[in-house]
């Protein structure tokens, strides 16, 4: 007896259960141990139930618990009773799962049917797998198997364990109260503590009103402008200093301060993410609000306006964010004054398209959605004769600045443009014509998803605006479609109203994500992002911005050892992902950093292959505009982590030259297309001038004959037969005629195909004298055709092959 009750001594005291049927030997611990009320957890789930929505309990991620082995006391509960038969033990189990009552009680706790499914699989196989069982656990296993107990007193057990593979169900009333976004206001004291005046400066494109709220920053006695590119915080900060009015320049990658002892200026110019929501200003400038609504960058619009500190808050964008701007600021008792700006030059909508290159004009711009388009339009420009400047997304600041000020100046031969929308915000352009390439553009909505639909009514205003704009040459803008198809549909999106902008965006920080490791310190970092997201509750002003980036490169170093947020800052790099030596980079400095060694200079430059030379071709170019986003971000890591990144000076310095090589590469982008179509995959082939591509594009891969329409299949299967000819890829061969085949395209007849051909580009004069040869050849011996294949009824082994 005393060594029953000196075993009994050392069992930890837990809840137990209070069943309906008891031997003497649970009464006995539950005596020692307590009582569990069904009622009291009911209660308690029903109190957490009523803290938020139910969570999405799919994101719950169960722990692995480790099945005992026999401890130096050894196995205490077969002493006090006797040795389980697991295969009675087994059944006892699978009784429980079964019980519609004891599901119950799962769901009053926390157990969804599916967390219960999982945590009873984990139940059994602890239960199986265990060398030996906890002396409780055994007990009431025992009494069961003997008929003294009931299955039901297994549910306190149960739940034990459900709560150490889920430890988010005993935290979840902090869990929600931590994800609680419904008063963004309430987080920035500073801002709240004084009364702001609020000015909404709102008008398109070109109608002057950034320049007034730039002005009133310009005269105030300290100042900061939020911008939402680097170009334009640059823009502002030269604009500034050259009105002899001190400002600094703060991007995620580049720190300037103008007094030569590192003294702060008054004034500041910033990317929006970068701005200071605890210095006080007299006056700050939020430029572009309506992106307020950015699926992934909403969040820095609304901190900005939320939390800047400052007496005047000037805000600049779209008519459509007024209301929305209006309510936030009824949530934090600011009144806002809203001043609108009309187009200070006017702007026509062609009713003709430019249907062929060409038509082109000096001062034109071509729009093109993808990088695609645009080597195949700048290349078809090259051959009538014509110059184009090139500006994409991707290019460096430098770069684009450059090509840019090349397009712009009136002694240079370059009078046409083609670009991305990037030419959209942040560029000083001297364009008297839009032509949009396509309407077509793919975008990621709220849930990350890709969609490829119509340009906005907001993104055609925000594009066309930028034709005839009131500081250049033309005084006049005009805008059109290269497809004749397109205007109409293009007419239609301009004649729409703007939406009202409804929801701001809000992102976790990095406080709010440590408060959830406290309480899951086992969960990953992508995993408490996705269960934080899962509890938010956002009011109707207010939407959670999309975390699939963030979430990707948590997941990408969530093996490196580094803490919580340090990790974190990592996971909040601006790159693009889609871009694996970027990615790679990342991983890379996030391993070394891990290990507490400096990346260095000679680092860097080892990992890049500095020095670099010009491309060659369009995959050189890519790669350089890689490493470039690699040296964005090594200076981004350097201002969070001095220590390790400490040669931020000398990488800027490489950097400012490997603008100068892109550059290069741009300057001769044409003979970097050639060039990489002389060594392109087979197997593409060309589509003639009407041919719907970007209705057929997919993921901007090669066109290959099976994307094309079954009608006009037998149409080109010839045309990628012909022996010799370079193959173009997708939309590169769209409308290239070469000028000195013009000139023969009368001696072959309009409508026959060795025409088509030869407009297209496909045919030269030789190539044709060649076809007539071999084809007399063929026809003479009545054999096979000369290239030695079998003829293929769709043409198909002709495009995937080369000729030997």
């Amino acid at each position: 007896m005393n060594r029953c009750v000196w075993l009994l001594a050392r069992l930890p005291a837990r809840p137990g259960p209070s069943p309906r049927h008891a031997g003497a030997a649970s009464a006995v611990f539950r005596s020692l141990g307590g009582l569990w009320h069904p009622s009291r957890a009911a209660a308690s789930s029903s109190s957490e139930r009523n803290g938020g929505r139910a969570p999405d309990t799919t994101l719950f991620v169960p722990l692995h618990v480790q099945p005992l082995a026999p401890g130096p006391e050894g196995d205490i509960g077969a002493e006090l009773t006797q040795p389980l038969n697991k295969s009675e033990v087994l059944k006892i189990l699978n009784k429980f799962y079964k019980r519609k009552e004891m599901q119950r009680l799962g769901g009053e706790n926390g157990l969804d049917a599916r967390l219960f499914h999982q945590a009873f699989i984990s139940f059994r196989k602890y239960i199986m797998e265990s060398g030996f069982l906890s002396a409780d656990v055994h007990i009431i296993l025992n009494d069961i198997c003997c008929g003294a107990g009931h299955v039901d007193d297994l549910f306190p057990f149960f739940l034990r364990h459900a709560k150490q593979i889920f430890p988010m169900l005993d935290c979840m009333d902090d869990l929600r109260k931590i994800s609680d976004l419904r008063l963004p206001p309430n987080w920035y004291p500073e801002a709240r503590a004084i009364q702001r005046k609020i000015v909404f400066h709102a008008g398109p494109t070109n109608s002057g009103k950034t320049h007034h709220a730039i002005q009133r920053y310009l005269a105030a006695k300290s100042g900061i402008y939020c911008g939402p590119l680097k170009l334009l915080a640059h823009e502002i900060f030269q604009k500034s200093n050259d009105a002899s009015v001190p400002c600094d320049l703060v991007t995620g990658e580049e720190r300037v301060l103008v007094d030569p002892e590192g003294r702060q200026a008054t004034h500041v110019a910033c990317t929006i993410e970068m701005c200071n929501v605890t210095t006080p200003y007299e006056v700050a400038v939020i430029d572009e609000i309506q992106m307020i609504r950015d699926p992934a960058r909403g969040w820095a619009w609304t901190r900005a306006l939320l939390g800047l500190s400052a007496e005047e808050i000037h805000v600049c964008g779209e008519a459509a964010a007024i209301d929305l701007v209006t309510e936030l600021m009824y949530s934090t008792g600011e009144e806002v004054e809203v001043r609108n700006y009309k187009r200070l030059t006017p702007i026509t909508v062609l009713d003709y398209a430019l249907e062929s290159l060409d038509n082109l004009r000096p001062g034109d711009c071509i729009v093109c959605f993808n990088k695609n388009d645009i080597y195949s339009v700048s290349r078809q420009i090259e051959a009538r004769g014509l110059e184009c400047a090139v500006i994409y997304g991707s290019l460096p600041p430098g770069t684009k600045l450059t090509q840019a000020k090349k397009f712009n100046d009136p002694d240079d031969p370059c009078k046409i443009l083609v670009a991305t929308d990037a030419i959209g915000m942040g560029l000083n352009l001297s364009i008297k014509r839009i032509i949009f390439n396509s309407l077509i553009k793919p975008s990621i909505n709220e849930k990350g998803e890709k969609e490829m639909d119509a340009i906005t009514t907001s993104q055609a205003l925000q594009i066309s605006g930028r034709a005839g704009r009131f500081s250049s040459v033309f005084k006049e803008g005009e805008v059109t479609t290269m497809h004749r198809d397109d205007l109409v549909l293009l007419k239609e999106i301009l004649n729409r109203s703007v939406p009202p902008i409804e929801t701001a965006g809000l992102h976790p920080t990095a406080e709010q994500i440590e408060m959830f490791a406290y309480h899951l310190p086992d969960a990953t970092l992508s995993n408490l992002m996705d269960i934080f997201v899962s509890l938010s509750q956002v009011d109707g002003l207010y939407f959670v911005c999309n975390v699939d980036d963030f979430k990707f490169l948590a997941d990408m170093i969530q093996h490196i050892p580094l803490n919580l947020r340090v990790r974190y800052v990592f996971c909040t790099a601006p790159i693009n992902k889609k871009q694996p030596f970027v990615c790679t980079s990342l991983l890379k400095f996030a391993r070394q950093y891990s290990r507490n060694e400096p990346l260095t200079f000679d680092w860097i430059c080892r990992h890049t292959n500095w020095p670099l030379v010009p491309p060659k071709n369009i995959k050189d170019l890519v790669h350089l505009e890689a490493v470039h986003d690699v040296f964005d971000l090594y200076l981004w890591l350097s201002y969070r982590f001095m220590d390790m990144f400490p040669d931020a000076n000398l990488v800027r310095d490489i950097q400012k030259e490997l603008d100068n090589i892109i550059q290069i590469g741009v300057r001769s982008i044409t003979k970097l297309i050639r060039a990489s179509e002389a060594t392109s995959v087979s197997g593409a082939i060309a589509v003639p001038d009407d041919f719907p591509l970007q209705r057929t594009e997919v993921n901007d891969r090669m066109l290959n004959l099976e994307d094309l329409p079954a009608a006009n299949q037998d149409q080109f299967s010839s045309a990628a037969k012909v022996p010799g000819q370079k193959r173009l890829r997708g939309s590169k061969a769209l409308g290239y005629k070469p000028a000195e085949v013009q000139s023969n395209m009368k001696s072959h007849g309009q409508g026959s195909l060795a025409a088509r051909l030869v407009r297209e580009g496909l045919l030269t004069q030789e190539m044709l004298k060649q076809l007539e040869r071999e084809w007399q050849v063929h026809h003479d011996n009545n054999g096979n055709f000369p290239t030695g294949k079998k003829d293929n009824q769709n043409g198909s082994e002709g495009t995937g092959k080369k000729k030997k």
